[in-house]
């Protein structure tokens, strides 16, 4: 069996093992629902201590995950004005459009990046996301102010939900907890080891459990235009600006892995607050993102920010 199927085919049998529990309602309840709030807020920034405590990156991967974060958001935003220049959607379905195409969810790739590139791919994977997480929250904000409102924006909930963010807090964490070379006492080291272990397959278990795929059907064109430019032109491009940078190696593939994730969840309930283009049914707010997860605002409410 060819190296990369060896490294997918777990990643897809456990996403499809939890959309098969959860169709068939193991184990019952609202297990899932809240499997995914324990694996989000305790597992996930358990994992990110103790495996980015461990990490010894160099100093200069920092400034290079920076160089090309920043690089590969301003491309995509400037290719999706001259998208938006060809198509001339409204204010608010552009701003969705926009959220779609670049917004990617953390989620899926910390779990998918511990999976397919290790410890060390791990890190870098917790380090871009840090990175990424603000500058697209401070991104869309801009495009939402540009052109679907003409209401001022407020920024302070943004920020409080940045500085929250179970994911962000836990990386933080680890990239000191890795710079000072602190280490772990046996004994902590003894309890975030095992939720370390268990966050990655339960993650994506969970992202499997929350899989709906009729939410494709009857997709429109600006979904169609902004599914096609995040799962297959953002990754060219992010591929293609590495290598113009003249970087190489695991940290290419972190960046190329984060471009061609599905559409973070977040994306609805940012467009919802500030005026894009939200469809409702049956009273709950929903919006398939590009990889067919039906968001409800109803249980999303820890998802405002990163995923």
């Amino acid at each position: 069996m060819p190296l990369m199927a060896q490294a997918l085919l777990p990643v897809f049998v456990l996403i499809m093992l939890g959309h098969l529990f959860r169709r068939v309602d193991f184990p019952g309840g609202d297990f899932w629902p809240q499997a995914e709030r324990f694996t989000y807020y305790v597992l996930f920034p358990a994992m990110l201590v103790f495996k980015l405590g461990q990490a010894r990156l160099p100093a200069s991967a920092y400034g290079d995950i920076v160089l090309l974060v920043g690089s590969m958001l301003l491309a995509m935003t400037l290719f999706l004005a001259l998208a938006q220049w060809f198509w001339r959607w409204s204010g608010p379905v552009f701003s969705s459009v926009y959220q779609g195409a670049i917004r990617f969810n953390s989620y899926v790739g910390l779990a998918a990046g511990g999976m397919l590139l290790g410890d060390e791919g791990l890190s870098l994977t917790a380090i871009a996301v840090a990175v990424m997480v603000p500058l697209l929250n401070l991104l869309c904000i801009l495009m939402f102010s540009l052109v679907a409102t003409d209401e001022p924006v407020r920024l302070g909930p943004v920020f409080r939900a940045i500085g929250t963010n179970p994911l962000i807090v836990g990386s933080v964490i680890g990239v000191v907890w890795s710079f000072f070379e602190i280490g772990f006492h046996p004994l902590i080291g003894g309890i975030l080891e095992p939720l370390s272990n268990l966050a990655l397959p339960m993650g994506l278990m969970t992202v499997g459990a929350g899989l709906q795929l009729k939410a494709l059907r009857g997709a429109s064109l600006p979904f169609i235009v902004s599914s096609v430019l995040k799962l297959v032109a953002f990754p060219l491009m992010t591929a293609g600006l590495a290598l113009l940078l003249g970087l190489d190696g695991l940290m290419v593939q972190v960046a190329v892995l984060l471009a061609s994730l599905p559409t973070a969840t977040s994306a609805y309930i940012l467009a919802r607050q500030v005026g894009g283009r939200c469809p409702t049914d049956g009273g709950y707010h929903q919006w398939p993102d590009s990889a067919g997860h039906r968001v409800h605002s109803a249980n999303a409410e820890y998802s405002l920010v990163g995923i």
